[in-house]
């Protein structure tokens, strides 16, 4: 069920800019609009990963918070309100077929310290080393002594993926933070594009 806030509650703003550019798409949108969806995709070292989408009408999301702005109705992700609180949303067109969207988030990307460690280890050693093959790694949430990842790029679908996740990923987060009991990837690997090494089909 979702549940209405005041705007001054959240303190989720938008330039007179980007209130016009989404006032405008709603406006040329084909369906029956609900309002507009922000939420989070990822987290890096250099904040936080946002999506601004459009709800169409019977599609509602359940367990959003609502605020209600005087050109639009927008859904919180309620999973991370207090993620997005104080964001400010702008736009600043970039060309055509490029989001102009820019989301200013003062929100600390972690709050668990052990979390922010973790991240600091994929943001200054994983990554890095597996950029090489076009993969990338991200921590989706950390749960008492197991750390819930994500991969993706090269990575996601590569058959070659539990072993870089145990014998290197794993080791290095284990080796800094003795803490860390397991690594969980919950990756969905059967849509990986392009993946870096893709095992022989028998």
């Amino acid at each position: 069920m979702t549940t209405n806030v005041d705007a001054g509650e959240l303190g989720i703003t938008f330039s007179d800019v980007a209130r016009s550019k989404l006032v405008e798409v709603l406006t040329g949108y084909p369906e029956e609009v609900a309002g507009l969806r922000l939420k989070i995709t990822g987290r890096t070292s250099e904040g936080f990963e946002h999506v601004l989408t459009i709800v169409e009408k019977g599609i509602e999301p359940e367990d959003d918070a609502t605020v209600q702005y005087p050109d639009f109705l927008l859904y919180v992700e309620g999973e991370h309100i207090e993620d997005l609180r104080g964001t400010n949303v702008h736009y600043e067109f970039k060309g055509p077929n490029v989001s102009g969207l820019e989301f200013h988030n003062p929100n600390p990307v972690w709050r668990d310290p052990l979390a922010q460690e973790i991240q600091r280890i994929f943001d200054e050693q994983v990554n890095p080393q597996i950029a090489a093959h076009g993969g990338f790694v991200q921590l989706l949430e950390l749960r008492g002594k197991r750390a819930y990842i994500e991969m993706g790029g090269g990575c996601q679908g590569c058959g070659m993926a539990n072993v870089t996740l145990k014998q290197g990923i794993e080791v290095a987060v284990k080796e800094a933070l003795p803490e860390i009991e397991e690594l969980v990837d919950v990756t969905d690997h059967q849509s990986g594009d392009n993946p870096y090494y893709q095992p022989s089909k028998k």
